[in-house]
């Protein structure tokens, strides 16, 4: 554990590669704009900038967008610890609206906090982000709690 947090040793060595080859089968994920700027063991970030295609009425990023981010960053902390014949898919989650999604860019953090054989629990954090590059503020928008299930010997990649 560094600085309270939990650190994992992903099983499969080359999972970042299999993380980001992952995400880009997705084609929802380019159809939001959504990034994944960073990839590590049982920690995943993803961004999306503000487009006026992803709000709801009041010009806000919309709540499905925010589920959407906070449910995938989760997903692919998880898919990072795992074996590279397995996947990965979302068993429930509960997400917190704790502020407008109102800003420039949104940023999606998740981490791991149980790395089970079965099932592994992730926290995934949205912030947006107000004002210049140089000098922007993060505003912590929703906080999410997301179990997954491990899908042992199962491709990650849709059937034949």
């Amino acid at each position: 554990m560094t600085g309270g947090q939990p650190t994992f040793d992903p099983k499969n060595p080359d999972f970042e590669t299999r993380v980001r080859d992952s995400f880009a089968r997705q084609p929802f994920m380019a159809h939001c704009n959504i990034t994944m700027p960073v990839v590590a063991a049982g920690y995943v970030e993803m961004r999306v900038d503000y487009d006026r295609a992803l709000t709801q009425q009041h010009g806000f990023l919309h709540g499905g967008l925010v589920g959407t981010v906070a449910d995938c960053t989760a997903g692919y902390a998880a898919f990072s610890l795992m074996r590279a014949e397995d996947s990965v898919v979302t068993v429930e989650y509960k997400i917190n609206m704790l502020a407008p999604a109102h800003g420039r860019t949104m940023i999606g953090r998740s981490r791991v906090i149980r790395a089970g054989g079965s099932l592994m629990v992730c926290q995934s954090d949205l912030y947006v982000l107000s004002g210049q590059e140089d000098g922007a503020s993060e505003k912590h928008c929703a906080t999410a709690l997301v179990t997954l299930m491990v899908l042992k010997n199962t491709p990650d990649a849709p059937p034949e």
